[in-house]
């Protein structure tokens, strides 16, 4: 006699649907706990020319000189103008440096943007540091607005170390904008509970006059 098992009971129906559902959620909690790992990933390594974070530049610098080239990228969704004021800068490795960017809200309306970064060749990323940057916040524009956005920055001496690096004569730092909708989001909300307010406000001093 040959023994079989009857997959379509109740019981084991039940244990595969939540099996199926412990996968998809399961999959679901690595997705979104994937971001701040990568986020954290790119910044400890300067994987994929992920910069990094400091304080202060270091006490170390040396008679080599590196050339900074800046690039400016926008996207199609946000009515701006962005652009570098300096197409390149010549420094000492370890050095302090100041450049800054030009933006311009070309729309009819305020705005929000975010910058995302990075620099090329990849590999410099985790030797690429920023100590003041206008990309560490949003950046709101009335319309017409223009403004000068600046970034603080200095190159660690251990770059001349790196194998792969030593010889880099070149880095390039690029910027691209996007709109910050969460940003416009909270602001409209604001907005709108401001309002309320004052229509609030309004409507109590009229009734008591009345």
């Amino acid at each position: 006699m040959t023994n079989t098992t009857d997959h379509s009971s109740p019981k084991n129906v039940a244990t595969t649907v939540w099996v199926c559902l412990g996968l998809t959620f399961g999959m679901l909690g690595m997705a979104y706990a994937s971001v701040p790992l990568y986020a954290w990933f790119c910044q400890v390594t300067g994987y994929g020319g992920t910069t990094q974070r400091a304080d202060a530049a270091g006490d170390v610098i040396l008679n080599k000189t590196i050339n900074v080239r800046f690039d400016a990228n926008i996207s199609s969704d946000l009515d701006w103008e962005f652009a570098p004021k300096v197409r390149q800068v010549t420094l000492r490795i370890g050095e302090k440096s100041q450049a800054s960017y030009m933006a311009r809200n070309t729309g009819k309306t305020a705005s929000f943007g975010t910058a995302t970064f990075n620099v090329s060749p990849g590999a410099a990323g985790v030797y690429f540091n920023k100590i003041d940057c206008f990309c560490f916040t949003e950046q709101k524009l009335a319309p017409g607005e223009e403004v000068d956005m600046p970034v603080v920055f200095f190159v660690d001496p251990d770059i001349v170390n790196d194998p792969l690096l030593k010889d880099t004569g070149t880095i390039t730092l690029s910027y691209t904008f996007f709109p910050d909708e969460d940003a416009e989001a909270q602001a409209d909300k604001t907005a709108a509970l401001q309002k309320s307010d004052r229509e609030t406000g309004a409507g109590e001093k009229t009734n008591s006059r009345l």
